[in-house]
């Protein structure tokens, strides 16, 4: 009998490569998506919704306005513009400015709620080696020492599993395309304009990823979408 699954999905890169790649695995049972205020969250919550439409999975919104009311993020901050970072140099700085305090630990606690309440074995987690460089929060160690959390805190004991730990962002576009993803329902940009800016440090590791798998098709359709 298959083990069961919940996956926390953006409607991104990573998440959207995540569920198709543990699919044919694990009975993925729901797709949650956080809503936080985030200048792209329309965008987000359509995305998710049409990819899990796609995979036949049941799609929640889970809304926490209080994350919002305690940052000053540029994610969230119409006052801030959304940085626009050399993906090639450090990203530090542009990571401080899109920083939400504990916004994976919150996601994956509550996450882990779910599955204590239904006996769900896995929460489907889309960190990985690229992004882990610079946000602490995507590290193999922080999934470590939450999973250590949540055998006290759950009594299923759910466990958080990232598939694409050790890719990097073109293998994580190479392996999508392997495993026919529809990039055309992805949506990775910060800014929420209805379209990928091309600009914004998510959008341009997505461009990257996409170039450097060689998966130039994809990239024109993606950032030139009307």
């Amino acid at each position: 009998m298959f083990k069961s699954g919940l996956i926390i999905l953006s409607g991104g890169l990573d998440s959207t490569v995540s569920l198709a790649y543990l699919q044919e695995e694990l009975d993925i049972k729901l797709a949650i998506t956080f809503d936080y205020g985030q200048k792209s969250v329309n965008d987000e919550i359509y995305a998710s919704k049409q990819i899990a439409e796609f995979y036949n999975i049941e799609h929640k919104v889970i809304e926490l306005p209080w994350l919002k009311e305690i940052t000053k993020t540029a994610l969230v901050n119409t006052n801030a513009d959304i940085p626009k970072p050399d993906i090639n140099k450090d990203t530090t700085e542009a990571m401080k400015a899109v920083w939400v305090p504990n916004r994976n630990g919150a996601f994956l606690n509550i996450a882990a709620s779910f599955c204590d309440s239904f006996n769900i074995d896995f929460i489907i987690f889309g960190a990985n080696k690229e992004e882990a460089s610079t946000f602490p929060d995507n590290s193999q160690e922080f999934i470590d020492n939450i999973n250590k959390s949540l055998e006290f805190s759950t009594l299923t004991k759910a466990k958080v599993i990232a598939p694409l730990i050790d890719f990097d962002k073109p293998q994580i576009a190479s392996l999508g395309a392997s495993l026919k993803v529809p990039f055309h329902l992805i949506m990775s940009c910060y800014n929420g304009n209805k379209r990928h800016c091309g600009e914004c440090e998510s959008c341009k590791r997505f461009k990257n990823a996409l170039e450097k798998a060689s998966l130039l098709d994809i990239k024109e359709k993606v950032f030139n979408a009307k």
